[in-house]
């Protein structure tokens, strides 16, 4: 009976356990410590001063008004500090996303801001659907689909396409063109015609920018220079434009109403977000968690993105993500945990529903400035100076996807950059490096022919390593190279021992052409044993009847047992370097 009785019980402690995994936050406020509120209260004010102006650019640069983009910024900061399992990430509209939203709304909606803004939050309900799909389904190894030199070259590609877009509104002239060269062109030439005092808060605000940055990273160089250019306009009257009415109030609950002429042409640009996103907020994630002692799920790191996501669409928001430039400000400010979105998502609602009536007044110059430096810094030029010296292969990948990005477009760089990557794995693992190996006098085990020419090969003997899973794309690569090696062995051969330790993998039409080089190696009396080869590869090769045709006693554990067999079966005159120094080889 006390056995039953404690059923229940273990039930509900079953059961708030698992809350408490799917709602971290809750889970930080239960062992929350006095000592952190100070630090929590303080960082999150600070955080709000910085996250206002960066969501009003944001917006605009993803061709949306300016208020939503303070949507997209509260409803997120709510919903990761309930689900997100970082104590320290702060998420909002992001600079690397912003031109996909633009790139994917704008040929839709045309000019009817209406039309962008559910175009946006419908495509921030996709998003959102994605992550979460992908959260349950576990597949945060996508991530990997990008590189780090396409990564690289396309968020370069990015900021090149952004700054192009901004430097006439950092100057107060426009341009008329919907193409990147066009729009490249018409930033030179309408050079001669900015407008002074635009220009005279625009440089400034963007100097202020990058020096703080650069100098006192600790300052959030955001908020000081459009405070001041703002203060600016106040003071002199300089006659530029400005960011204009801004709807006061906080945001409507709008549930989109998905139809296929809205969201058909918005599946690719869903796609490509919810990838970059996820991609973005995994490097921040592990590395805050690295530097904080945490260890955080991937999985569940996903899930929160897209509830968060999924949450920001019911509130006239769209696509949101992490970002290593609103993170390190929570961070220096002094955040401790979740909290700390919190209280700046309380005070971005006071500002949403009384201090509206300040934010007209604010330079679109001084926005353009904060947007051309989100750019400038997604520009990783110690990155590409590496790869240049370290990989010229990556170095050109890199400058593929950058090139992609300008002169096709956002969306279809990004389809660029996914395929380069995925191309690069194809064509290492298509033509992988291979060796055949000897014995080298001083040096334990068997070594590189071609690094190595002093070693020395057993008579009949033919050492060959393959590095890379056979499979369908690279088998008659293997059949083609393994055939040279023996045509090149100089004298017969009466034994080819495949190291088979890199083999991960064997196909099935691998496995056909494994077979017809063991029948075609028959054919000249040439034996084809294997050493190293992984259990579960051998499992595979059993499945396929190979073990039991090329014999079961033609798999050995190490090549130095192969070597020994062979030695012992042909009895092959053969001094070993180790047993010439009273050594016993290793088998």
């Amino acid at each position: 009976m006390a056995a039953a009785g404690n059923e229940p019980d273990r039930a509900h402690r079953s059961l708030r356990s698992r809350a408490l995994y799917l709602l971290p936050g809750v889970a930080t406020g239960r062992r929350y410590r006095r000592a952190w509120l100070r630090h929590d209260l303080a960082a999150g004010l600070v955080l709000t001063a910085f996250l206002v102006p960066q969501g009003m650019a944001y917006a605009e640069l993803a061709g949306l008004p300016a208020v939503n983009g303070l949507y997209a910024t509260l409803v997120p900061l709510v919903i990761y500090a309930l689900f997100g399992p970082s104590r320290i990430l702060v998420l909002g509209p992001d600079s690397a996303i912003a031109p996909l939203i633009a790139a994917a709304v704008i040929p839709v909606a045309g000019i009817d801001f209406g039309s962008r803004v559910a175009l946006a939050s419908l495509l921030a309900l996709m998003v959102g659907t994605l992550l979460v799909i992908a959260s349950f389904a576990r597949l945060g190894f996508l991530t990997d689909l990008l590189s780090k030199p396409v990564r690289t070259g396309y968020l370069a590609g990015i900021a090149f396409v952004v700054i192009v877009q901004q430097v006439p509104r950092l100057l107060g002239y426009s341009v008329d063109a919907a193409d990147f060269l066009g729009k490249f062109v018409g930033l030179v030439r309408g050079l001669p015609n900015l407008d002074g005092p635009t220009t005279a808060i625009g440089l400034p605000c963007l100097a202020a920018i990058l020096v703080l940055r650069r100098r006192a990273p600790r300052i959030p160089g955001v908020l000081v220079a459009v405070g001041g250019a703002t203060l600016a306009f106040v003071l002199l009257h300089p006659g530029v434009k400005t960011l204009g009415q801004v709807p006061e109030g906080l945001p409507d609950f709008i549930l989109p109403h998905p139809h296929a002429a809205d969201w058909l042409p918005l599946v690719a640009s869903a796609l490509a977000i919810a990838l970059l996103v996820f991609a973005d907020t995994t490097v921040l994630s592990r590395s805050y968690a690295s530097k904080l002692g945490e260890r955080v799920d991937q999985s569940q790191e996903l899930g929160a993105l897209g509830a968060a996501n999924l949450a920001t669409s019911l509130f006239g928001g769209f696509p949101i993500s992490v970002s290593s430039s609103r993170t390190p400000v929570a961070e220096a400010a002094g955040a401790r945990t979740q909290l700390t979105g919190l209280v700046a998502a309380a005070a971005l609602g006071l500002v949403l529903a009384f201090g509206t009536g300040f934010l007209h007044i604010v330079p679109q110059a001084a926005l353009a400035a904060v947007v051309i430096a989100a750019g400038i810094g997604l520009v990783e030029v110690a990155v590409f100076r590496r790869l240049r010296q370290v990989s010229r292969p990556d170095f050109g990948l890199a400058i593929a996807a950058f090139t992609g990005v300008a002169l096709l477009g956002v969306l279809r760089g990004v389809g660029i950059a996914i395929a380069l990557s995925v191309f690069a794995v194809l064509e290492r693992a298509w033509h992988p490096y291979h060796a055949v190996l000897a014995r080298v006098a001083g040096l334990k085990g068997y070594h590189d022919l071609a690094r190595h020419p002093q070693g020395r090969q057993v008579p009949g003997l033919l050492l060959f390593r393959f590095d890379a899973p056979l499979f369908f794309a690279n088998a008659n690569v293997f059949r083609d190279r393994i055939l040279r090696a023996v045509a090149d062995a100089g004298s017969p051969l009466h034994r080819v021992v495949i190291a088979a330790e890199p083999m991960t993998d064997v196909d099935t039409t691998a496995a056909d052409i494994l077979d017809d080089v063991r029948i075609d190696f028959a054919r000249r009396g040439i034996e084809l044993v294997f050493a190293e080869l992984k259990d579960p590869v051998k499992d595979t090769l059993a499945r396929y009847g190979l073990v039991d045709r090329i014999g079961p006693g033609r798999f050995y554990p190490t090549v130095g047992s192969a070597v020994h067999a062979y030695v012992n079966e042909y009895r092959i005159e053969w001094r070993d370097w180790e047993d010439e120094s009273g050594a016993t080889e290793s088998t």
